[in-house]
């Protein structure tokens, strides 16, 4: 069975609605599918009725942003309770704050003498589909290369929105443990999201993934799309010996870009599925 446990759509910053996110993880032959948009359930209810239309099994999901070491950590969650009032205003909590991010990235850049930022970004967001969300950074990327500020993504998150840069805002956001025991009250299946995309020593991302273990996660995320295939390798060594299952997706954001839904290099044999805890599980659509 081909599994994908984590894409975006336009509830977040993916390009495509949840519906057309379905469809197209359908048409490339997955039937488990897990729609994790950033602290957001905004897209299930209209992602389950295109699943269901088409006899694909869609599974609770959700990626939550979180602190650790001073960084922002990514934990993905699966087969949970939708409605567990922990995790409700949780997110209700983490939807303000990303507002309250969006705004000061907008007064930076204004700064900047890029006015205008937020509704652009905003005019930006809308045109792929409408979401209560407030706009991402690839939103307000898109904004600056229609504005003629940056002549592409790439040049607006090298220069001004990327790590560090005078873009990159940081938000509030819950301790790993506070999101884990969120997570975990609403019965949630947690994974660790690409372990290898933080810019982390060997010896910090082994911490991490210790706390990790230690705050109740069940999995890494050993395959991440078309990873290099040694960081396939390096997070399978790190799964076995902290005993934890391991998850795969693709991370799909859009069409054309660096993954797409289904495609992701091998899970190695000897390593437990994840999705082996949930699969066949009915989840309700109720949010």
């Amino acid at each position: 069975m081909s599994v994908d446990l984590h894409c975006h759509s336009t509830a977040s910053d993916g390009a495509l609605a949840p519906a057309l996110v379905v469809a197209r993880a359908h048409e490339q032959g997955v039937r488990l599918l897990a729609l994790t948009d950033h602290d957001t359930l905004e897209g299930l209810d209209e992602a389950r009725a295109a699943a269901n239309a088409l006899d694909l099994q869609l599974i609770n999901g959700i990626e939550l942003s979180c602190l650790w070491g001073g960084a922002t950590i990514h934990v993905l969650g699966y087969a949970f309770d939708a409605t567990a009032p922990a995790l409700v205003q949780a997110i209700a909590d983490l939807r303000a704050g990303r507002w309250l991010r969006a705004e000061e990235i907008d007064r930076r850049l204004a700064l900047k003498g890029m006015p205008g930022a937020l509704d652009g970004a905003r005019a930006e967001q809308q045109a792929l589909g409408d979401s209560g969300n407030a706009p991402a950074r690839p939103h307000f990327a898109d904004f600056m290369v229609s504005a003629g500020h940056v002549k592409d993504r790439a040049e607006a998150f090298r220069k001004w929105l990327g790590s560090g840069k005078l873009g990159d805002v940081k938000q509030h956001w819950p301790t790993l443990e506070q999101a884990l025991g969120t997570l975990r009250e609403a019965g949630a299946w947690i994974s660790l999201a690409h372990p290898m995309q933080y810019n982390f020593t060997r010896s910090k991302r082994r911490k991490l993934i210790a706390d990790f273990c230690q705050a109740g996660g069940h999995a890494l995320e050993v395959v991440n799309g078309l990873q290099p295939a040694e960081q396939v390798g390096s997070l399978a060594i790190l799964a076995r010996e902290f005993g934890l299952m391991a998850s795969v997706g693709s991370d799909f954001h859009a069409p054309g870009t660096w993954s797409e839904l289904g495609m992701h290099r091998p899970l190695p044999d000897d390593l437990t599925p994840l999705w082996l805890r949930f699969a066949h599980v009915q989840q309700s659509a109720a949010l």
